[in-house]
């Protein structure tokens, strides 16, 4: 009676091939279902700006302050100061809010300072704690200006 002796070689090949098609068809499958947010929903846009948006950033860069902002913790109160030699002018703009961990908390604030300090001060009390960015685009004696600042709340 002889016996064969059966090689399992072949049938171990074919099952890591196997397993390794249906392993990248499940991560194809899962890469497919990932939610992938843009930072911004008009994101296209922001970038067709991108020119105006660097002169602004040279502009406020070229004054001869900078545009000073700051967090006190203790008064939750957050200060905006603009350089002295924007002082008296016609100050109008934008402050935006936005949250990097989630989209939902973004939020814009118009940006009026008073009074010949050229300052704003904000109530940051129902703000999550966390990390954000404040950008602020504003025109002053008809030039735009852009700051972008971080803040850990």
């Amino acid at each position: 009676m002889t016996t064969t002796r059966r090689n399992l070689w072949p049938y171990a090949i074919i099952a890591t091939f196997v397993l390794f098609a249906a392993y990248i068809g499940y991560m194809v499958q899962r890469a497919m279902r990932t939610n992938v947010d843009l930072v911004s929903a008009d994101y296209y846009q922001q970038e067709l700006a991108y020119q105006q948006r660097m002169e602004s950033v040279a502009r406020t860069a070229a004054l001869p302050a900078p545009v000073r902002v700051a967090y006190e913790r203790a008064s939750q109160r957050l200060t905006l100061q603009l350089p002295p030699a924007l002082a008296g002018q016609a100050v109008r703009g934008t402050l935006y809010f936005f949250r990097p961990s989630d989209q939902k908390l973004d939020f814009r604030l118009p940006f009026s300072p008073t009074g010949d300090s050229a300052r704003q001060e904000l109530n940051t009390s129902r703000l999550l704690a966390g990390y954000w960015r404040l950008r602020l685009d504003f025109t002053a004696g008809g030039h735009q200006y852009f700051v972008e600042k971080e803040l850990s709340i």
